[in-house]
């Protein structure tokens, strides 16, 4: 555990060659995460340890070894395998929380393909967007999403197959579509993993950008070792932990610590398949005896909300670590959790981009609410001038968060935007987008985004892929989409929209053109709101200003208005 005399001594003898001599990991050779999130727990004696606890909807836990990870995922792999998908592969897990997603994202590891994971609430336009700039060969889905899927097969001509892990035999399959059911294949126990090296492709999460469609971040084998330090230095996970990450696996910290922080280190961790409500929640902690929890700020602030009543109804006393990410934590949560449960939640910060946790608040540390913490050791973090891109020494400057390269968990590249990645980088750093000041004792302070992305409750949108579907309806003449502030996810989604001569403004047009943003996209990008005008601000070259929607929605200054049109 890091205290503030023992983190100082860590920064300065960290090495991630240490890292990787305790991964038994030899620079050169062979590294792959499939292997090491089950084999390697095996052959070290904890095969017969449990690794996952699974709850759905029923409520009746399914529990799954690491040698049970081992056998699954290999017979995954193989299967994959004889359907001739090939190392390289883009394999899309298009599912629900259920164990197959967990099973299958090692065995898609295993035989050197690509895993990309979406979330299974996507809508059939942001899923084919992504399935096409990927060139996906394989998809692995379920029943209840294989109408979505099939809508869009015809746009996707690199997708070979579509397997179906939830078959029953009943409805015909379609050409390119192929059943298959875990439980009822023999256990592959011998297994050839492929020997893909640290810089072998590993997994492809799509982000939002401020413009343009979503980006694939594309990470590497060698980001096992930064998951698998941090895990142990920042989450605190230890040999008899029961850990609980409640991001979804269709985001990269479901991925990155919902999945290969925790099993690269032996740890046994559990999943819950189920909407969000404070009592369900609450009760999976106590009736799992969850000791480590990784959550989410708008879950923190959801459980505010339903009162301290409910957390007293609960045996909690398992918990001995809390820890956060996806937006800033805002001091009253913490405050409150330091009230509620004994101990303070630990913001977290990292992006996809850098493919682990950065900046952290450190168990052993002092805690300072609102604070995003101090740098990993081995990670080197400045605020930079936004203008001449130079690193800001005076304490509390507001500047753009930037890292230096080399860790092992950096993305190496946005999928088939080689420019776009180019840009990320500034005078030797990595410009996160972000903004933040550093205080006198060196811990960094969230001041806010660089761009006009949308946070909605840690996930990120792109105003960009919510106005294209909006200019698709047919009453819709223009559309700015910009955030607006909200009590539980800190910002929602926000619509702006002229619409067509023939076409009125009114309550029923709002909920359908919320209802079609819902289904072509998800949920999370659905506007919460819109306002119909006459007319949107453009400056004189005709870019639409959603800067100055977006200070109009949180009420701030506007800043320089000279390039606005005039009337």
């Amino acid at each position: 555990m890091l205290t503030s005399a023992s983190y100082e001594q860590c920064c300065h003898s960290f090495r991630w060659s240490d890292v990787e001599r305790e991964l038994g990991y030899t620079p050169g050779g062979a590294l792959n995460i499939g292997w090491h999130c089950s084999d390697r727990i095996c052959a070290a004696g904890k095969g017969a340890k449990v690794a996952l606890v699974w709850e759905g909807l029923a409520g009746e836990p399914r529990r799954y070894t690491f040698d049970d990870l081992r056998l699954a995922s290999n017979t995954v792999g193989a299967f994959l395998r004889s359907l001739q998908v090939a190392a390289g592969d883009r394999v899309c897990l298009f599912m629900d929380r259920i164990p197959e997603l967990y099973l299958a994202f090692l065995g898609v590891l295993k035989i050197g393909a690509v895993v990309q994971p979406l979330f299974s609430a996507f809508g059939e336009e942001s899923l084919r967007v992504r399935l096409a700039d990927a060139a996906t060969t394989t998809i692995i889905t379920q029943r209840k999403h294989l109408p979505k899927v099939r809508r869009i097969a015809g746009a996707l001509p690199c997708l070979a197959r579509i397997i179906v892990v939830d078959h029953d035999g009943g409805a015909a399959l379609q050409p390119r579509e192929v059943a298959f059911t875990l439980d009822a294949c023999a256990p592959v126990r011998d297994f050839t993993v492929c020997p893909t090296t640290a810089e072998s492709a590993s997994v492809l999460h799509y982000t939002s950008g401020t413009t343009g469609q979503p980006k694939g971040v594309q990470h590497v084998h060698a980001s096992l070792l930064t998951h698998a330090i941090t895990a142990q230095w920042v989450l605190d996970l230890a040999e008899r932990d029961i850990y609980w990450c409640t991001a979804d696996p269709g985001w990269v910290t479901g991925t990155s610590y919902g999945i290969i922080g925790p099993w690269c280190r032996g740890i046994t961790q559990c999943v819950m398949d189920k909407g969000f409500s404070a009592t369900a929640w609450y009760t999976f902690v106590e009736k799992h005896k969850i000791s480590v929890w990784y959550s989410a700020p708008t879950a923190i602030r959801s459980l505010m909300q339903a009162g301290d009543a409910e957390v007293t109804r609960h045996d909690l006393s398992s918990l001995r670590h809390l820890a956060s990410v996806g937006e800033p934590l805002n001091a009253e949560a913490v405050m409150w959790s330091q009230r509620v449960f004994g101990k303070p939640f630990h913001d977290t910060y990292w992006q996809t981009e850098t493919g682990g946790i950065m900046i952290a608040n450190y168990p052993g540390m002092h805690v300072k609410p609102g604070s995003m913490g101090k740098p990993f050791p081995g990670i080197t973090a400045a605020v930079l001038d936004e203008r001449t891109g130079a690193v800001l020494g005076a304490p509390q400057a507001i500047g753009m968060i930037a890292f230096k390269p080399g860790w092992p968990a950096m993305m190496r590249g946005y999928w088939n935007n080689a420019r776009a990645y180019a840009e990320k980088f500034r005078n030797g750093w990595y410009v996160t987008g972000d903004r933040a000041r550093v205080d006198e004792d060196g811990y960094f302070w969230f001041v806010g985004r660089n761009d006009d992305v949308i946070n909605a409750g840690g996930h990120l949108v792109s105003p960009f892929e919510v106005e294209s579907v909006l200019l698709e309806h047919p009453a819709v003449a223009e559309s700015a989409v910009v955030s607006k502030p909200d009590a539980i996810n800190m910002e929602v989604v926000k619509a702006f929209v002229a619409l067509k001569a023939g076409h009125l403004p009114g309550s029923g047009l709002e909920l359908e053109l919320m209802n079609y943003v819902r289904k072509k996209l998800s949920s999370i990008a659905m506007p919460q709101e819109i306002t119909f005008v006459d007319a949107l601000p453009r400056t004189r070259s005709g870019k639409i200003m959603r800067r100055l929607l977006r200070a109009q929605e949180w009420g701030v200054e506007a800043g320089d208005t000279s390039t606005l049109e005039s009337d």
